[in-house]
């Protein structure tokens, strides 16, 4: 059988060599003609096809509230890229699932997006309990996965050469804690977090940084998301005389700390929680007794980085036309993320190579963009290198800037209560 096959093949390629001596220059020129357009056409997506991408969020449980601003933002950025004309003639297709708040539903919606849907590139996630699973199985997969709200520093540090975010611990930690040391210089701090990978992070690597400089944390305790009680914890910051009061915890849980506090006025200087305070709805909820209360941001309506102010205007105006609502800092985050992979995708398009996991994430490492969140480049793990939040407090019912100086909107009001800047 072996003979006859090639055989076959001899007698064939002899017919063949006999047509092309015949052939004459001009339908050469043909041929190659056609090799070239059949190469082109195979380095990558045909010709308006549907670039398909997919996002996982906490859409329904504890996460939800968080999960769906994120959500609001990639939908915002995607509908942005498709409203001009896509991505190099490609509309983009927008996959999105619920994780449901749980990491097992988060690691079964990324292999249903990613085997199943196909999708070149996986976007979104809220808190690196679930960002963690998606990172992993996006880097078994070789697709590239750009997180919107991650901060957790070992997920960078495994070197997964797929795995993104626009966020990070550093950008938190660092400028809080030179806060407190430049303009609060508190004696005793009382630290509280919650029993999740990042808060613990957070509040173990502020705790070290306030404790190099030589301020007490006598009360530095771990609390569930969703306590539905702070009596105790602020019983004993005021038996210790603490001058300050951080919380790691998440919206919920600030906004019954926040709202104890006041019923028993336990007399601190200060309250600082990074999550959940620069919201319009904390504001709404607490109304007078949110005055003087801190919180940190990335971006708000109003609060946006230097030479973006256009921008961040006119995406505040298309998220309201759309949404019926005003966008946060937490809609921002999945906003930026978005635009970051879609950036990227355009190049290796633009480059007529093909839309691979490896390519796609070698154009994200050589972004230079300037959103409103900020100038948005990565390291060679992953982490954004300019991520940096401001510390902002409620003043009048609104949000003030009072930390870096050179970002800041208004004076700070120093201690809790004040009825006048310091």
């Amino acid at each position: 059988m072996t003979g006859e096959v090639c055989g076959a093949q001899g007698d064939n390629g002899l017919h063949k060599r006999a047509l092309l001596r015949g052939w004459s220059q001009a339908g050469w020129r043909r041929y190659i003609w056609v090799l070239l357009v059949c190469s082109f056409l195979g380095s990558g997506p045909a010709w308006g096809a549907a670039i398909r991408l997919g996002a996982i969020n906490p859409l329904t449980g504890n996460l939800a509230l968080h999960g769906i601003e994120i959500h609001q933002g990639i939908v915002a950025a995607v509908e942005e890229a498709n409203a001009r004309g896509g991505l190099q003639g490609h509309p983009v297709e927008l996959l999105s699932r619920d994780d449901q708040s749980r990491p097992d539903v988060a690691l079964n919606q990324t292999q249903d997006l990613l085997y199943r849907e196909k999708v070149v590139g996986l976007l979104g996630g809220y808190v690196d309990s679930l960002v963690g699973p998606i990172s992993t199985m996006a880097a078994r997969h070789g697709t590239p996965y750009v997180a919107a709200a991650s901060l957790q520093q070992s997920l960078t540090e495994q070197g997964n050469p797929f795995f993104f975010r626009v966020s990070c611990m550093s950008g938190v930690v660092k400028p809080l804690g030179r806060f407190i040391l430049e303009r609060l210089k508190p004696a005793k701090v009382a630290i509280l977090y919650t029993a999740t990978p990042g808060s613990t992070e957070f509040a173990t690597r502020l705790k070290e940084m306030l404790a190099e400089q030589g301020i007490a944390i006598p009360l530095f305790e771990k609390f569930r998301p969703g306590t539905p009680d702070f009596s105790v914890l602020l019983l004993k910051a005021r038996e210790q005389g603490d001058d300050l009061l951080i919380s790691g915890g998440f919206f919920p849980d600030n906004l019954l700390l926040a709202r104890q506090l006041r019923e028993q006025r336990t007399p601190l200087k200060a309250f600082i929680a990074p999550w959940g305070v620069a919201y319009e709805k904390f504001i709404r909820e607490l109304r007078q007794g949110s005055e003087g209360l801190m919180g940190l941001c990335a971006w708000n309506p109003g609060i946006t980085y230097p030479g973006t102010e256009t921008a961040s205007q006119a995406f505040v105006k298309r998220f309201q036309e759309r949404f019926g609502q005003a966008p946060n800092t937490t809609t921002m985050h999945g906003y930026t993320a978005a635009r970051a992979l879609l950036a990227a995708i355009e190049q290796v398009l633009g480059k007529k190579e093909p839309l691979s996991g490896p390519a796609i994430s070698r154009e994200l490492r050589s972004l230079d963009l300037l959103l409103p969140m900020g100038r948005l480049r990565f390291d060679e793990k992953g982490d954004p290198l300019d991520y940096r939040q401001v510390i902002v407090q409620i003043q009048q019912g609104k949000l003030q800037v009072v930390y870096p100086p050179e970002r800041a909107t208004g004076e700070l009001w120093y201690p809790l209560n004040a009825a006048s800047p310091q």
